[in-house]
């Protein structure tokens, strides 16, 4: 049996609010609810792969306190990393161009984490964390190339300030790991971790 076939008749939640992680879950034939969460992201963890693990737990933890059984919540965190620095959403076109202008010709990795929580007919919650890292080597650009994009709106939303997925794919040099991942859920490594938390009970 598909995963997706599996999972069409359950509810399933994503406990974030990114349209970019609602459309590669409906590129897998995933379709979920979409209940963001109001967890605080505030945290003292500067390693990035437990910083974003950390994150996406206490977002699917939120939002599974107020699900019923039999379902499935989905978190996720995405950062950039550079030279140690972690590197979140700018927000302002300002903090976008300081942003860009790190990553300018330069390698980067972005790190997302994912929580999954099975919320059980019994009560029982079951969880898998996981982070999943990607190298992303960008183009050299110049200041009015890094300016007109950072103004763009784009990266405001974006950790790291882009989003490989629109127009700042035109500087992107080369990646090493999943593609998705930038973007903001690896599927396959998602897909893997789904079926073993479900087991058995999938492959009935």
């Amino acid at each position: 049996m598909r995963l997706s076939e599996y999972l069409k008749d359950r509810r399933v939640v994503l406990a974030s609010g990114s349209p970019r992680r609602k459309e590669l879950l409906a590129q897998i034939g995933i379709f979920p609810e979409v209940l963001p969460s109001n967890a605080e992201e505030n945290t003292r963890e500067t390693r990035p792969e437990c910083l974003v693990m950390e994150l996406a737990e206490r977002k699917a933890l939120d939002v599974a306190a107020g699900c019923g059984k039999d379902t499935l919540v989905i978190g996720a965190d995405t950062v950039v990393s550079i030279d140690g620095e972690i590197l979140g959403k700018p927000g302002t076109p300002e903090r976008a161009v300081r942003m860009i202008e790190k990553l300018s010709g330069r390698s980067h990795q972005v790190y997302t984490g994912v929580a999954l929580i099975l919320c059980r007919e019994d009560g029982r919650r079951e969880t898998c964390v996981f982070a999943e890292k990607t190298e992303v080597h960008v183009y050299p650009m110049d200041e009015d190339e890094i300016r007109e994009y950072a103004y763009s709106k784009e990266p405001l939303d974006k950790a790291g300030g882009y989003g490989i997925q629109g127009r700042f794919a035109a500087y992107i040099q080369g990646i090493e790991g999943d593609y998705g991942n930038v973007v903001g859920l690896p599927l396959g490594r998602l897909c893997h971790a789904l079926k073993q938390l479900l087991g058995k009970e999938f492959e009935r």
